[in-house]
């Protein structure tokens, strides 16, 4: 688990959120409900950027252990475990959790590991590939160098996530946004740089590369996939 002040702060803020005030939101946003315009770009940018994460794993995952992390809805885990991967799906939100296992097929709950609590946990264990969907967005730079070592000592193979990709407009977005802070408000983005996230991964130990594989820009979801590769 990284154990810095401002890692468990962000966490916490998530937690708060998404088990509160966004869970009918996310419930519904990752629905077939109809959904406002603006939230509609979201719902498709998030499908093409799930879709481009599944890209990097093979179509066969039969024995793989692949984690989940932060698994909202399930819609990653189903694909993964459709694939025949062992999954732990694991969100800081036990609603959310609860939603996966309501969704996914019951067929496929064998090969699934339902959990909440921290992504980061050692007592996880050790996988195959680690998928950390928009789970990582609201974290430091130095908290992110910090989890991507950290796993890497428990992943064979690689860690895809996604981050917020460091754009005038984002660092624009960032930069307001700070300066009227609001207790009620949605955790903060934080924009990221592919080589700054590398160079705090290898100050914190970490030995393998970090890539660029594709960003996503629908409308108000504006998302990067990197891939870590151990």
């Amino acid at each position: 688990m990284v154990a810095t002040p401002t890692y468990g702060a962000t966490r916490d803020r998530v937690e708060a959120y998404f088990d509160g005030t966004a869970t009918k939101t996310w419930e519904r946003l990752t629905s077939d409900a109809p959904v406002s315009g603006i939230r509609q770009t979201v719902r498709e940018g998030r499908d093409r950027m799930r879709a481009i994460m599944l890209s990097r794993l093979p179509k066969d995952l039969t024995g793989a252990r692949v984690l989940d992390a932060g698994c909202g809805t399930g819609a990653m885990t189903e694909e993964l475990a459709r694939r025949g991967a062992r999954v732990t799906a694991i969100d800081i939100s036990p609603q959310l959790v609860e939603i996966a296992e309501r969704r996914i097929p019951e067929a496929l709950h064998g090969q699934i590991e339902f959990t909440s609590g921290d992504m980061l946990s050692p007592d996880l264990g050790r996988f195959d590939h680690v998928m950390a969907m928009d789970s990582m967005i609201y974290y430091t730079d130095d908290d992110l160098g910090q989890a991507l070592a950290g796993l890497s000592a428990r992943v064979s193979t690689s860690i895809v996530f996604t981050v917020a990709p460091r754009t005038p407009f984002l660092m624009a977005f960032f930069t307001v946004g700070k300066l009227f802070p609001r207790s009620d408000r949605s955790p903060t983005m934080i924009p990221h740089s592919p080589r700054r996230i590398a160079r705090k991964t290898a100050l914190h130990g970490g030995t393998g590369s970090v890539s660029e594989i594709e960003r996503v820009s629908r409308g108000f979801y504006i998302s990067t996939c990197l891939e870590y590769r151990v």
